[in-house]
């Protein structure tokens, strides 16, 4: 059995690994260089246009008929 004191010691190494860890992983990001930033947000931009477009099929897919010619003619206008 752990005495309370180890139990103590325990968890303040635990604790100040953690820090440690999340204080490393944090440091690196920082050390990204520019155009891997600009290129993830490139990226991000262009899975949210992606999401968007299939929103709007989805709804093409479930309307009925008559207004899936009017979500072809507005896409077609974009």
């Amino acid at each position: 059995m752990i005495n309370p004191l180890e139990m103590v010691i325990l968890i303040v190494l635990i604790v100040t690994i953690g820090k440690v860890i999340l204080s490393r992983r944090s440091h690196r990001e920082d050390r990204i260089a520019p155009e891997e930033r600009v290129e993830a947000l490139r990226l991000q931009d262009e899975v949210k246009q992606l999401k968007e477009r299939i929103h709007v099929l989805e709804r093409i897919a479930t309307d009925k008929e008559d207004t899936l010619s009017r979500e072809i003619d507005n896409l077609r206008d974009r």
